[in-house]
């Protein structure tokens, strides 16, 4: 009689094999890239708070510190708006917005399969979620707290770290979407 060593354990090459498929499923691999994007967001969050308490324990508001000529300052301002000072009077209202974007970008950071895309989002969820502090815990009150902005450089609308990121990060989604690079790491077209 002949010995087939595959027939004494007949699990051994089921589990091999559901191992290989696990590895490979969709969710795994999103996992994989949440990590990424919860980084980039936790790192960006501590740059930009560390930044604006440095900036307003040594910046007095009105007094530019120049860096660069007359072109590259910092200055405290107190911005109750978006960017640009946009919408000042609806600070509740960005503060909903700047939820919905955390939600949605924590949602989505579920599903990835893309290093940029993770890397993106990223930018985007640290930039909201360091301007959404601001507007909890900052005077005037909860969810109307002014943002703090520093970074001046020339006719450009003083700025901060958080703002940044989240122009940097909504930049390299744009370009990801026009080359057809998909959340799901594939190009468009492609399955």
């Amino acid at each position: 009689m002949s010995h087939d060593p595959a027939s004494e354990n007949p699990t051994d090459s089921v589990d091999q094999t559901d191992s290989v498929d696990k590895a490979d499923a969709p969710g795994s691999q999103a996992r994989r890239r949440m990590p990424l994007l919860l980084l980039v967001g936790a790192a960006i969050l501590v740059f930009d708070l560390v930044t604006k308490i440095i900036a307003v324990a040594n910046i007095e508001p009105g007094v530019p510190v120049w860096l660069v000529g007359d072109i590259v300052s910092l200055r405290l301002v107190r911005n109750p708006g978006a960017a640009f000072s946009m919408a000042t009077g609806m600070t509740w209202l960005l503060t909903l917005v700047a939820v919905a974007v955390v939600i949605a970008v924590v949602r989505i950071g579920r599903t990835l399969h893309s290093w940029w895309w993770a890397f993106g989002l990223g930018l985007v969820l640290g930039g909201a979620l360091g301007n959404l502090i601001d507007r909890f815990f900052r005077s005037p009150g909860f969810l109307q707290g002014h943002v703090v902005d520093f970074v001046s450089i020339g006719w450009w609308p003083v700025f901060n770290v958080a703002d940044s990121a989240i122009v940097c990060g909504a930049i390299l989604l744009v370009a990801l979407t026009l080359f057809g690079i998909e959340p799901s790491d594939t190009r468009k077209g492609e399955k």
